[in-house]
């Protein structure tokens, strides 16, 4: 899926890792660089915009788009459909942007399942305590659902062998750096550089 001209990242982390403020900046900070904003048919809440944070459509259009194969990945969590649109990363794709999906572990395993190709980022916390001290700094979860999330994060975050780099989050700027070295090496690979540079790479080798 990955073209001469760009690069499709997977970035995938256990809640309370800070991945989504990661992404945020990595977005403003790094030119030609896009999110694919996923389909879902969770309900919109008060702090979500349309287009923005999801796609918000029905459970009908969503199984319809599934029946089409409109889809890179899809899953259901919780009652919920989520999904990436095919057609969405490849228009970033032939504008020669690189590509962020942003989500979980099973949807990072079924792209990188049927593109190899792409690059999978692992987003961590430094240590468990760090992780449930971010969840109860959200002060909007009773101490049950913290436990149940963290339950599932400890259970996210054994599948990280699957990925291509992991990224500790501790220090944010750090992070932020790595990240930007990451999608810093993939625009520097051969098959990408002798694509922008062929002429130059011509005169160098004749």
């Amino acid at each position: 899926m990955n073209s001469a001209d760009a690069t499709v990242f997977i970035v995938s982390a256990p809640s309370g890792a800070g991945k989504t403020s990661l992404v945020t900046r990595l977005l403003s900070d790094v030119p030609k660089l896009d999110c694919s904003v996923s389909h879902t048919t969770r309900p919109l809440r008060p702090k979500d915009t349309d287009g923005k944070d999801y796609h918000f459509v029905d459970r009908q259009s969503f199984e319809t788009m599934i029946e089409r194969g409109e889809f890179i990945e899809h899953a259901e969590v919780f009652g919920n459909y989520y999904g990436s649109s095919l057609a969405a990363v490849e228009y970033c794709l032939d504008k020669g942007s690189d590509v962020i999906l942003e989500i979980d572990w099973q949807g990072g395993a079924q792209v990188k399942t049927a593109h190899p190709e792409v690059i999978w980022i692992f987003i961590l916390p430094p240590s468990k305590n760090a992780l449930v001290e971010r969840l109860r700094g959200r002060a909007s979860d009773s101490e049950e659902v913290i436990a149940r999330r963290t339950e599932e994060a400890v259970n996210e975050m054994r599948e990280y062998a699957r990925a291509d780099f992991i990224v500790f989050n501790d220090d944010f700027d750090q992070a932020l750096d790595e990240l930007k070295a990451i999608i810093t090496s993939q625009r520097l690979a051969q098959r990408r550089q002798a694509r922008s540079h062929q002429a130059l790479l011509a005169s160098l080798t004749n």
